[in-house]
Order: C-alpha cells, then structure tokens, then sequence
C-alpha cells in the first residue's frame, strides 16, 4: 500500500530517445516490426472515430467528431502504421491491474488525428485503433521505462500527416505516459509527459497529445482546430464540487485555507484575495468541503493528502527522495518531542551548545540531554556545519559580515542608497510615534571616515534597510498578542574607502502603546572594531530577525511561490499545448503548485512551520498579504528592481543597459548577467514564431492568458496600468523574461543558501521573544551579568531553532532530477531546428555565465570582497550550473550552485 500511495505522487523526469537511425536500441528493435517501408508516404481512405458505445456497462470516452469509423471502400490500399510508446515503468502490481482489466474487456486504445480532413465529411480523419498491452512481447523493459509497440492497422495511404494523438483508458489503474513516436520515414514525436487516468477523470473523453511542433493558433491545420480547443476547454473546470486527486483540472481560488477554526477557535485566519484590505495572488482551486465554524473558508489538509492537478504532482522519486532525507530521519528521532520543547520554551545555554549541533550532534547538548534519556533509541542526530561558520565560527558576529549579508546573503533584495537624513516616516505620529528618525548626525559621523553626512549621501556611501514604515503598523499586535517581540527599525550601513559595507547605527522603535501617548525610540552604535558589545549585538539580532520574516514571507514565499502559480495556472487553461508559449513556459511551473500546496499545509498553515518559529505568529501571512499590496509585476524585472530601489541607474554604455551603484554587490553582478541570457533567448524564441506585433495583438490565446492572468490570477491588481497591454513584442519579451527570471534566479537567489547562513541560527534568528533591557532595570542586571545567555535568551528558543534549521536543511537541497537553466529533460522537447539552437545558445551564455561567476569568486580576497567576506563564502546562488553530484547520492545536496528551472522546492 505504502508502494501504491508513492507511486501516485508522481513521475521520475528521464531523458527520451530520439527517433529513426538516433533511436535507442529498443526502439529500432521495436521499430523493425513495422511492415510498411519506411520511406514509403502515409495515406488511405478510411475516415475513423472513436465508439460511444459502452462494453460491460462501462461508459465509453465520446467521440470529437461524433462519427464511428467507416470504410469508404474497398479498392484503396491501407498499410499498418507501428509507434513507439515509452512508459514510466510499472511495477508488479500495476501490471497485474492493467492485465485483468483487459481480461475484463477494457482495452487501452490509442488513435491518431490527420492533419487533414476528409474531403467527403469535412471531418478530420481518424485513424483505426492501436492497443497498449502492458503484457506480452510487445514491452520491453530499459532502465526505469517500458518501450511498448502499439500497432495501428489499415491505416489509409491517403490519410495525411497526423497531427493529434488521441489515448482513452478505461483502466482504473493508472500510467505515467512520457512520450509516443510514430516510427513513419521522418518519425513524428509525441512529447506526452502525462498520467494517464481512467477518462471519467476527463469528462469521459480521450486525452489529446499533439506533436513538438509548436504552432500558433493561425497556423493550426484546419483539422486540428476544434481539438485544440476541445483540449484547453478539458481542464478548465467548472468552478463547482471537490475535484478528485486524479483529475486535472486548473482553477483559481483565494487563500482561504490556512486556518483550522473547526479544532481551535485561535487557529482562524482571515482569507487573503479577493479584497482591497487583504489582497494576494490566486491559488489552485480544491473545491474542499468549508469549515463548519467560517463557512467562507476551507478544511485544512495533513500535509500532501490536498488536490493538485494529476500532473503537477512530485515524481515518485522526488517524494521519495524528499521523505527520505535526513530531515526526515531527524523528524522521526525528535520530532515527537518538539511540542515539549516549545512548551518548556527552552534556550541554548552557551554558544558551545549551538556549535555542538554540528560538532557532537543533538545528544551533547544539555538542553536535550533530559529528552533523549526517554528514547531507547540510541541514535544521535548530528546537522552538517553551515557554511557562514564553516570557515570561521566567529566571522557572523563580525559587523562587515552583517552588510556583506544584505548584498550577497539570503535576501539582497532589500538594502538602498540614503537619500534623506534625517529619515522620515509616511505615517500618522500621532498612532505610530514622531515622523523624524532620531538618528543623527553625531550618532554616524564618526564612522564616516572624515566625511560630513551630506557628503557621505552626496558620494552614495551611506545605505540604509528600513523596516519602519512596513513593520510598524503590526509591532503592537505582535507585542501585545503572541510570545514573539519585534521592533519597527532602520539600519545605516557606511561603504569604507575597502568598499565593504559597515553596519554603524541602528534605530529600534516601538509605537506609543495608546494613540497619543509617547512612543519608544533607542539609537544603537557600532563599537570599535575588535571590542565585542552584547547589546549592539541585540539590537542588530532584532534587526535580523525582523529581515527573517520579510526574507521568508515577502522575498521568497510571496514574491515568488505565490506570485508564480498564477502563471501556471493560465498557462494551462489558455494556451494549448501545441503553443509555442507553453512549450516555453512548462518547465518553469515544474513541482511549484504541488510545493506550494504542501507549503499551505504544513508551513504557512494556522499554527505551522512558519507561525511557530517566526516572530510574527499569527500574523505572518496578513503582513505578507500587506507587501502585496505594493507588489509591480514589472518591478519583478532585475534592472526594474535595482533601479528602484536606487542600487542602478539607467546608463545605455554600461553592460546591460544598466550602472551598479556598487560594482562589488555579488547578487546584482552576476543576476544581471544571467538576466540579459534569460532575455536574450527568450527574445530568440519568441522571434522564431512572432515575426511583428499585429502577431502578438492577434494570438487569441496568448491574449486570453494575459487577461486572465491579470484580470483573475492577479485579480486584485486589475486595471493596474503597470500590467501594459500585451499589444508589442517587445512586451511580450519583457513579460515572459520577468516571470522565467523570477521563477528560476530570482528564487534559486532567495532560497538556496538558507541553510548555509540560516542553519546558524544566531546569524540568522527567526524569532526574538525578549525586548532590549532597559538600563537599569532588573532585566538590565541579568543581562549584564551573562550578556551571551541573554542573547540566546532573546532569540529563537530550542524548539524553533531545530524546527527552522532541519526546514532550511530540506530547501536548500538539490534532487537529482532538478532540471537547471538551459536544460531540457526531454532532448526531443520541440522539433524545430532553429527553436534548439537557440537554445544551445542559452546554455553555452550561461556557461561563460558560470565561468565569470568563478573568476570573480576568485578574486574575493583581492578586490571583491563581498564575493566571501569574513565568514568566507563565496556567494555561488546565481552560478547557473550545479556543482557535480555527491557520488554516493548522485544528489547535488546543498551545493549553494545551480539555479533549477522552476520553484520545485
């Protein structure tokens, strides 16, 4: 049974074989059976459909044309076509199902469309059946695939190219179905990539797979037409009932099932979408039943028991993979004991204790030491050291360190040139405190090497991350209302006559705890370098932990999980799988719904992962919903971004049309080159089938993906005049280089080097439960008497450490399967020429991509260093290509190189 639920998880990505004289053996040795020579031209004249009739009671798939195959007459020849059907293979069991359904009359039947209709009926020509067998001599087993010969008899000379592939299943076991190639004189490749599902989960019709021709919807053969869109309209649903696992259906739904108010009162959360106060981007439509408690909301999930289209799930291997890594085998051992640590709200100790996570493993710290001596198991958990304490253990402290982390650590999105001394603030003093920084001059001036600050912001040395205005609205709620305490804050950072960037003043706020009352406002200064000051190192973990939460909810979650899967909603409901567009845009949307909807129920969820560890609690996802409301998809763009945030300026003789502000900022470096590869070969391929913008206006499907994308998928930015109009292909260049940017490099930046700075969890603490101690205060005392346990009195307890660190450990980890920028898995994705040259193009640019990305690695102890710093980390997250496997695994792991196609974890 276990067997039978992984296996429905999904399928492994395998590379297909080409072909003719490039066939894999198998596939010439299966092809030799075909009894027509093979430069001979297909033709006939039969006209085929396919039967409404029901055998044994059971429901027959309709037909497309509505017709049953007749014969026109006797005197034409007909010849006996023979594909080539790889399969996922099957194991024992499933191929004893499909045997005793064809013993009980159900056969699975394949039949292919011409191109061409038939002169007499104007219908579109279908050809006699072939029949699947997963029995018999006709499977030959390769590897982790079948390679089955499927034979269609008395096909017509007459009958044209085919252009369709028709697949009806009345077997209620069901199959991974990669790819059919008919083995005609230029073999025509079905790339099918799909679970084949018994066809009441089709409507009661056959699937329909076209060829990797891409063709625009004006270039489909006149036979074709009403199938594609037969196709499209398929999966779109009807926006009623619960949809069934097996299905593949694409909707749109809000947020409404993050909470759990049916178990616990305080486990409601508010519906994020659908309104101006709390907007969000669309989710996948479930259809589950609502909560009894808020009948607006829906029952939550364990983990991956919720809908997801058929095929948008994880492979078998993946999720085998993904449970079977040594998080798991982490949560096995200590998970049951987590609940008790969160309520014993236990700390570290010492410093020694959180070294001995990676040193002597779970067991040698005292603060287990009573949890273990309840196991009779005897293993010890040991997390791999990370990397911001690889090099050396201190360096995180180190203040240049802590700005080297704002341009090339987990979240270079954030950090901006000062331009206003003093800061001010947009909103109301008289609720959220005096409008003024109290930040001033004498607090900085004497980090700013001889410099006034006037000068100082005139030169572009002074920098600032502001969680002011964004924070401060929430700091009462979560004060007030959950264990977690955050402040509303500014950071200064000096760029020195190195070029490092200094972290020298931080301003902690707190609004007035009534309207009208006076507000609270500390400045903190940097000690001198070498001299190490507890409280300058808990304001700045104050700071830390806040940039935590908008790293995880805004930058990475939001920014991209969220605001993706929009995308590959409308992808699927408007343009056909024979568009050129889809072809392009698929392995962008690979595993993002299925981790996205695990994400809904076990790390954004009431009470989960995030809400647990994170200082905002509860509120984590309405603040992320806040952050939305200012979200620009143009702004997604690298050069939009930099150049809002002030970090570029427009320059057309700088490379990329585009002038760093600081040459030594390693993730905008190397993002803007792999953003100019990213455009170039998506202004490559959309060359190929656009050739001038009355293309562009006059596609009606990718028009109607536009709308629906920023009419329904992005609903509550509708009418925003950022969207453009899709009218130029210049536009559409633009758009689609944003979204593969944002789903391949854009994510890959944010998400795989959360274990290397995250997994040390005083780098990276994601959660604060004390406030600054007042001087002369009791609180004051015990931190002066023990400044280190305070610090870790402070930050995130035992339990959330552990929860955050073997989370981080599992994101940031590469499968084996992870198919990479300028890769396809599938070397027979399109058979246009110029489409795979373009292509080889990309790949060779993000090739001398990764070699710049080294040679600057190189240099970081010379002239940029920002490229390690003093925790020595060369910063590898937007290096293209993944480093090489572990040899035991065959697993990348947690190489910190590679950037993946899609968010697939």
């Amino acid at each position: 049974m276990e067997a039978i639920l992984l296996k429905s998880a999904g399928f492994g990505a395998q590379k297909l074989f080409h072909g003719g004289n490039n066939a894999h053996p198998v596939q010439r040795q299966l092809a030799t059976s075909c009894p027509f020579p093979h430069n001979s031209t297909p033709g006939g004249w039969w006209h085929g459909g396919i039967s409404r009739q029901s055998t044994q009671g059971v429901a027959r798939c309709q037909a497309f044309s509505g017709t049953t195959m007749t014969k026109k007459g006797s005197s034409k020849e007909v010849e006996e076509w023979v594909a080539t059907v790889q399969v996922l293979k099957e194991g024992a069991f499933d191929v004893a199902s499909h045997m005793l359904s064809e013993l009980l009359g159900s056969r699975m039947k394949m039949s292919l469309v011409s191109c061409e209709l038939d002169p007499e009926t104007k219908e579109p020509k279908i050809s006699p059946y072939g029949y699947l067998s997963f029995s018999g001599g006709e499977a030959k087993d390769v590897g982790g695939d079948s390679w089955i010969t499927v034979k269609f008899p008395n096909v017509p000379k007459d009958f044209g190219k085919p252009g369709a592939l028709l697949v009806e299943s009345h077997h209620d076991n069901e199959f991974f179905l990669k790819a059919v190639t008919l083995e005609t004189a230029i073999p025509i490749h079905f790339a099918c990539q799909s679970w084949i599902t018994h066809c009441r989960h089709n409507s009661n019709r056959p699937r329909i797979f076209f060829p990797n021709q891409g063709l625009l919807p004006k270039d489909t053969p006149e036979a074709l037409v009403n199938l594609r869109s037969e196709d499209l309209s398929l999966i779109r649903g009807d926006g009623k009932g619960e949809r069934d696992r097996s299905e593949r259906i694409y909707d749109y739904d809000v947020y409404n099932d993050l909470g759990n108010p049916d178990n616990d009162k305080a486990l409601k959360r508010p519906t994020l979408g659908g309104s101006q106060t709390l907007p969000y981007p669309r989710r996948c439509r479930t259809g589950r039943n609502r909560n009894t408690s808020d009948s607006k909301t829906e029952k939550t999930v364990f983990f991956d028991d919720g809908y997801v289209p058929r095929d948008e799930r994880f492979s078998t291997s993946k999720m085998n993979l993904f449970m079977g890594s040594a998080v798991n085998a982490f949560g096995r051992e200590v998970l049951p004991y987590l609940n008790e640590l969160f309520d014993n709200d236990n700390h570290f100790d010492t410093f020694q204790d959180v070294y001995e996570l990676y040193q002597g493993g779970l067991r040698s710290v005292k603060t287990f030491q009573g949890l273990f001596e309840k196991q009779s198991n005897k293993a010890n958990i040991q997390f791999p050291p990370p990397a911001v304490v690889q090099g050396s253990k201190d360096a995180w402290a180190h203040d240049l360190e802590f700005g080297r982390q704002r341009l090339a650590g987990l979240n270079p999105f954030l950090i901006q040139p000062l331009t206003e001394f003093p800061m001010t603030s947009e909103l109301d003093p008289l609720e959220y405190g005096p409008s003024t920084s109290t930040i001033t001059s004498k607090d900085i001036e004497l980090y700013l090497e001889g410099l006034s600050v006037e000068e100082a912001i005139k030169q572009k040395r002074l920098f600032v991350l502001d969680f002011h205005d964004a924070v401060m609205p929430y700091v009462n709620k979560i004060n007030m209302g959950t264990n977690g305490r955050i402040y509303a804050s500014r950071t200064v950072l000096f760029l020195t006559r190195f070029n490092m960037l200094n972290t020298i003043a931080i301003e902690l706020s707190l609004p007035p705890p009534k309207k009208g009352l006076p507000a609270w406002n500390r400045v903190y200064k940097a000690p001198p370098p070498g001299i190490t000051n507890w409280e300058w190192r808990l304001a700045r973990a104050h700071v830390a932990a806040v940039d935590a939460g908008i790293h995880q909810l805004v930058s990475h979650w939001l920014r991209t999980h969220a605001c993706v899967e929009p995308f590959a909603i409308a992808t699927h409901r408007q343009l056909s799988t024979m568009h050129p567009l889809h072809v392009l845009l698929s392995p962008h949307f690979k595993d993002t719904m299925n981790i996205n909807a695990m994400a809904r129920s076990s790390l954004i969820n009431a009470n989960g992962i995030i809400e647990k560890s994170f200082s905002p609690g509860p509120y984590s996802l309405e603040i992320s919903s806040i952050f939305y409301k200012s979200w620009r998809f143009d702004e997604q763009a690298l050069p939009n971004d930099l150049i809002k945030r002030g970090m570029a300026v427009e320059d057309s003789t700088a490379k990329h049309g585009v002038k760093l502000l600081l040459d030594d900022y390693p993730f905008a470096k190397d993002g803007l080159d792999v953003w100019a590869a990213i455009k170039k070969w998506v202004m490559d391929y959309v060359g190929i089938y656009y050739k001038a913008d009355s293309d562009v206006q006059e596609d009606p499907e990718l028009q109607a993906w536009w709308k629906e994308v920023t009419e329904i998928g992005h609903g509550d930015h509708k009418g925003a005049p950022w969207w453009g109009h899709m009218k130029t292909i210049e536009e559409l260049v633009q758009a689609l280089s944003t979204l593969i940017w944002v789903a391949s490099a854009h994510h890959a930046a944010v998400n795989f080097g959360q274990y290397a700075y995250a997994g040390f969890f005083p780098n990276c603490p994601t959660a604060c439960v004390k406030l600054m101690p007042e001087p002369g205060s009791k609180e004051y005392e015990t931190f002066s008497k023990d400044p280190e346990a305070y610090f870790l009195q402070t930050v995130s307890s035992a339990a959330q450490a552990l929860t955050v660190i073997s989370t981080v450990e599992l994101l940031s980890t590469r499968f084996g399967e992870e198919e990479y920028l300028g890769q396809r898995s599938d070397p027979q994705w399109t058979s246009d020429p110029r489409a795979l040259d373009a292509l080889e193009r990309f790949a060779a640019a993000l090739s001398d991509i990764d070699a710049q990305v080294s040679d600057r690695n190189c240099n970081a102890a010379v002239s940029l260093f920002n490229r390690a710093g003093p925790a020595l980390v060369p910063y590898t997250l937007l290096s293209p290509n993944p480093a090489p496997a572990d040899s035991h695994t065959s697993d990348p792991g947690m190489t910190g190189s590679g950037i993946p196609n899609s968010i697939s974890i």
